[in-house]
């Protein structure tokens, strides 16, 4: 199990709601902690955005609640009743889970049976929410803010050196297939989270001038670092495909086939390490060149001679042309990026702080 600053900034949060809604006497202050653990979200921009929609799923909540108690009472129909106003208001403003979340909390705690009278209990069971809400608020923004930068890149230097070793390993034949079905789901489902780390750090805001056009070339790069890794594991997908069935192909078309995913499996590897400075830009460790377009049209050319059991080969051609090409801008790009950025480095993190 990872243990990331995500779960420690949400037990601070609700130590801190707990606290002053303790503090303060409010009844019940449990409410103020389970409204911090539905505000903690995993970047200070989404924090921002979805904050205020808290409060505001908190108000509407509230409102609902207190409305009809006063006119019609809270039994548990009417409190299922206002459960199903207020997602119904929630949903026409499109408001997150977390906020609807909080509004429904909202709702059902201001209904219950209190001596209390009704409008001050509202307003206290409104404050309480409003502390965790803000308690998670102030703790995402404070401590351990995410480093969504370096958490993005590690993660895609760890799975695209992954996705090249199966490829290294599958187009030999030397892959176990269960073993391969299995880490082929685990792959998809790490290409997921790569998605979701680089959506997170599309959403951070820089607010200094200077910093925004080398974050926009980042930004870039590693949408197409993160292209170039799904092109890479659909080819693998496709060998898995065809690999009963390479034995068809005649020997010399074969071995080519080979020297070509080494070679572009080779030039990946290559930009990635370059790219955190670990080796240098230019340094070409053999003098193997692609000759993509002969391996396609040897078989396009037996496609054409017998199409019936050739034509299951020319998605992998398709595949491996796409490698290439993508591969050549990204070349381009990081190329751009060495000339006007040559001292900004991808800070690494180690792999215990990657799960935010």
């Amino acid at each position: 199990m990872k243990l990331g600053a995500r779960m420690f900034k949400t037990g601070l949060a609700v130590a801190i709601a707990l606290y002053f809604a303790g503090l303060l006497s409010f009844p019940s202050p449990a409410f103020a902690g389970f409204a911090a653990v539905f505000a903690m979200q995993p970047s200070i921009y989404q924090s921002f955005k979805i904050t205020f929609k808290q409060l505001y799923g908190n108000l509407i909540g509230v409102v609902t609640g207190v409305s009809l108690a006063y006119t019609i009472g809270n039994d548990a129909v009417v409190v299922g009743l206002a459960v199903v106003t207020v997602i119904i208001i929630c949903r026409l403003l499109k408001f997150e889970k977390s906020a609807v979340s909080i509004a429904l909390m909202a709702v059902i705690s201001v209904m219950e049976t209190t001596s209390m009278e009704i409008l001050a209990f509202g307003i206290v069971r409104f404050s309480s929410l409003m502390f965790g809400i803000l308690a998670a608020f102030v703790v995402n923004l404070v401590f351990i803010p995410p480093k969504y930068e370096s958490t993005l890149f590690e993660h895609i230097k760890q799975l695209t050196l992954e996705i090249i070793q199966w490829l290294r390993v599958t187009i030999r034949h030397l892959s176990d297939d269960p073993s391969l079905k299995k880490e082929m789901q685990n792959l998809h489902n790490e290409l997921k989270r790569m998605d979701e780390l680089y959506l997170l750090f599309s959403e951070e805001r820089i607010y200094l001038p200077k910093n925004k056009f080398m974050r926009a070339r980042k930004l870039v790069i590693f949408r197409q670092l993160i292209k170039v890794s799904h092109v890479s594991f659909s080819l693998l997908r496709t060998i898995h495909t065809v690999d009963n069935r390479t034995n068809m192909i005649p020997i010399d078309i074969r071995t080519k086939l080979v020297e070509e995913i080494d070679y572009v499996v080779h030039r990946h590897e290559h930009m990635l390490l370059s790219f955190t400075g670990k080796i240098k830009p230019n340094n070409q460790s053999h003098d193997s060149h692609s000759n993509i377009t002969e391996f396609v049209d040897g078989l396009l050319k037996l496609y054409q001679e017998n199409s019936s059991d050739y034509l299951v080969f020319l998605p992998l051609a398709t595949k491996l042309v796409r490698y290439d090409h993508e591969l050549n801008h990204l070349q381009a790009l990081l190329s751009s990026y060495e000339k006007f950025h040559a001292n900004e480095k991808v800070k690494i993190v180690p792999k215990r702080d990657l799960e935010q």
